[in-house]
Parts: structure tokens; C-alpha cells; sequence
């Protein structure tokens, strides 16, 4: 949703000439976010894979250590181990929360453990208390993917400030947007130096094209984080959008039979409904893939849950997580959905969505 300033400061960019990387709504953007996550340093990437490429290049894991990592998850989390020879040893969900089981992850960890990657999915973050208890016992570092949960809090703490690195994605569906972007969140100088080294293609101040890594350009451009930073003003709007959408949807579908809704307020935290998901319950004869069909013929467009890790072909084809099974991720990526929640959305266009569902429901009960 573009109403803020995003036109204006566009225009800024364009009078200024300076498009490209390193103009000043590129360093602005980086201040203002690291300072509404509590961070001290802030680092713009093209996007948030290459922020989670970059925050694990950075960190400068050793191939065979091992990385435990949510299953249900976007590929993006793992295909930078994979890559690295890193071997990232998967968990299952927690139906109550839709994140990570927290309560698995102390069985998975090793001599060779190196890290835990928290993922905060769907809306509401992950009990991170937990989590770095284990990590501070087991002397591991956090690594926080909190790609959808810019403006989330755990405890009043913004998501983003619990890892050692942290990282997050401004694609067009996230709180805040650059159209195509991300950033890596972190408190240490050193690791900061890495990371901005990494994301521009470990240049040097002395002898530019004299490489000793190898990095990328994921630079973001002086363009993107100008629409960021008008994002950002406005995100609180965005927020209010979002939670007042998803306590809407969940009264209007709370009657409907073999449908699970998202998880309701932790102590911890209120769910804010990044998107509004469901699962299908196993008494009702269809899957996801079948429900969204029937959605799409009465013009009704949705998207699927996350298909799990380690069903992935490409990591089956490569022998990983082999004989693996993680039953409430292969649920939920087999029998999960969201629907439309864009902060537009209108009450009359839940309700159209609500009494379709509904019909959809019945005609398979």
C-alpha cells in the first residue's frame, strides 16, 4: 500500500541523480530501521535472500557445522547453508503457534551445532526467551529471520533485535516495502563490516579489484530505499490495517466447520496477521491445492503455506533429510492456505471471501 511520501521522495532521488547504491535515502533507510529495531548497525541488500546469503557468509560457519532450522519455512533459510556445506538439521512446527516447535530443538543439538535460525512466520513471532536460554547454555549464536515481522514486538522488544544477526525482506507483501529489498540487522562493528563487504562484492578500500572472498552485489539501489523510508512513516497504518483485518476474518469464519485459524494473542505478543492463513482439517475431504482451485473459479485468489524442507526435490534429489518426517509441517504445507489480506481489503471483500469458503465447506461435508 503506497500513501505515504513514497512519490515525493522518488522525486527527491531522481532531482538528486543519485539512483544508484550509497545515495542518501540508502544510509537514511538503514539509520531510521536499525534505530526502530534497536540495532546499532543496519545493512541494505537487494532483497531478503541476500540478506540471509549475506548474514551467513558473515558469520563464517565452517563446512559440517550444523544449523537447526524450522522445516516449514521459505527455502531461502536453508539454500544459503546448503550452498556453504553447512548441514541445517530441521525441526517440526507447533500447531499452537505455526512457528518452529521450540520444545524440539534442544534434542537436535550436537558437538557440531552452531546456530539456531529463528524463523517468525505468518504474523506472531516466535517465545524467544526459550530460544536464547538454549542458545546461551549451548554457547550458540541467533540467527533471526524476521523477514515478515518488521513492526512486531516479543515482550515490547521489536522483532529483529534477537539475533546476533538478524535480517529482513521489504518485498511488495511485507509491513514495509521497497518493492524488491531487505536489510541485515546486527550489533557488532566487525560483523557489520562483513556483511556490507559481502553485499558488495568483497571489494577493498585500498585495491578495489583485489578480492580475497567471494561476495555478490546485492546492493539496494538510492530508488528502493526511498520508497522504504516513506514505508516506514507509515508502517503503524499498515499494522492497525493488518491486525484489524485478520480479528475480522477470524469472526467471520470461527463457525466454520474443519477450519483452523490462526493462532490467537500469546502473552508474549498479539499476532498481527503478516497474512491471514487457515488449514483444513483432516475430516474434511480436500487438500489446499483443491480448496484453492475451487476458491479461484469464483474469482477468489489465495496462496499456499510453505512446502516443507524436507520434501523438497531439489534436497532429495541431493540426499538430504533423507527418511525425515515432520508431521504438523507436512500438514500444514499440504492442507494450508492464506487468503486475501492485502491492507486494502475491504470488510464487504472479507465477507464475500467468508460466505465463499463457507459454501465451498459445506458442499464437501
Amino acid at each position: 500500500m503506497l500513501h505515504g511520501r513514497e512519490l515525493d521522495y522518488l522525486s527527491q532521488c531522481i532531482k538528486s541523480g543519485w539512483i544508484s547504491a550509497d545515495g542518501a535515502f540508502v544510509r537514511n533507510l538503514e539509520d531510521e530501521v536499525s534505530a526502530y529495531t534497536g540495532r546499532q548497525f543496519g545493512i541494505s541488500v537487494s532483497s531478503g535472500s541476500a540478506a540471509l546469503e549475506v548474514a551467513i557468509a558473515a558469520l563464517d560457519f565452517k563446512e559440517g557445522d550444523e544449523i537447526i532450522v524450522p522445516t516449514h519455512t521459505i527455502i531461502s533459510c536453508v539454500s544459503p547453508l546448503v550452498r556453504r556445506n553447512i548441514c541445517p538439521v530441521l525441526v517440526d512446527s507447533d500447531l499452537a503457534t505455526w512457528n518452529m516447535n521450540i520444545q524440539q530443538i534442544e534434542e537436535k543439538i550436537t558437538s557440531r551445532t552452531k546456530a539456531i535460525m529463528v524463523v517468525h512466520t505468518y504474523g506472531l513471532p516466535i517465545d524467544m526467551d526459550p530460544v536464547r536460554s538454549l542458545a546461551t547454555k549451548h554457547e550458540l549464536t541467533i540467527v533471526e529471520d524476521a523477514a515478515q515481522s518488521i513492526g512486531l514486538t516479543y515482550k515490547g522488544k521489536p522483532c529483529g533485535s534477537f539475533g546476533d544477526i538478524s535480517t529482513l525482506s521489504f518485498y511488495s507483501n511485507k509491513h514495509v516495502t521497497t518493492g524488491e529489498g531487505g536489510m541485515i540487522l546486527c550489533d557488532d562493528s566487525a560483523l557489520a563490516d562483513r556483511s556490507r563487504s559481502f553485499r558488495n562484492l568483497c571489494f577493498q578500500e585500498n585495491r578495489r579489484f583485489v578480492h580475497h572472498d567471494l561476495g555478490w552485489n546485492y546492493r539496494m539501489s538510492n530508488l528502493h530505499a526511498a520508497v522504504g523510508l516513506a514505508q516506514l512513516e507509515i508502517i503503524s497504518e499498515h499494522l492497525k490495517r493488518k491486525r484489524r483485518i485478520g480479528i475480522y476474518y477470524r469472526k467471520l469464519l470461527s463457525e466454520i466447520p474443519g477450519i483452523i485459524l490462526p493462532p490467537e494473542d500469546k502473552p508474549y505478543s498479539d499476532n498481527y496477521f503478516w497474512v491471514f492463513g487457515i488449514i483444513l482439517a483432516k475430516q474434511l475431504n480436500m487438500d489446499a491445492t483443491t480448496l484453492m482451485a475451487e476458491l479461484k473459479e469464483e474469482g477468489i485468489g489465495t496462496r499456499p503455506f510453505f512446502w516443507p524442507m524436507h520434501e523438497q526435490p531439489i534436497f532429495q534429489k541431493m540426499s538430504l533429510f533423507t527418511d525425515e518426517s515432520y508431521p504438523v509441517a507436512e500438514l500444514m504445507g499440504r492442507r494450508g492456505l492464506y487468503l486475501p489480506s492485502g491492507p486494502t481489503l475491504t470488510k464487504h471483500e472479507q465477507e464475500r471471501v467468508a460466505e465463499t469458503l463457507a459454501q465451498v465447506v459445506r458442499n464437501r461435508t
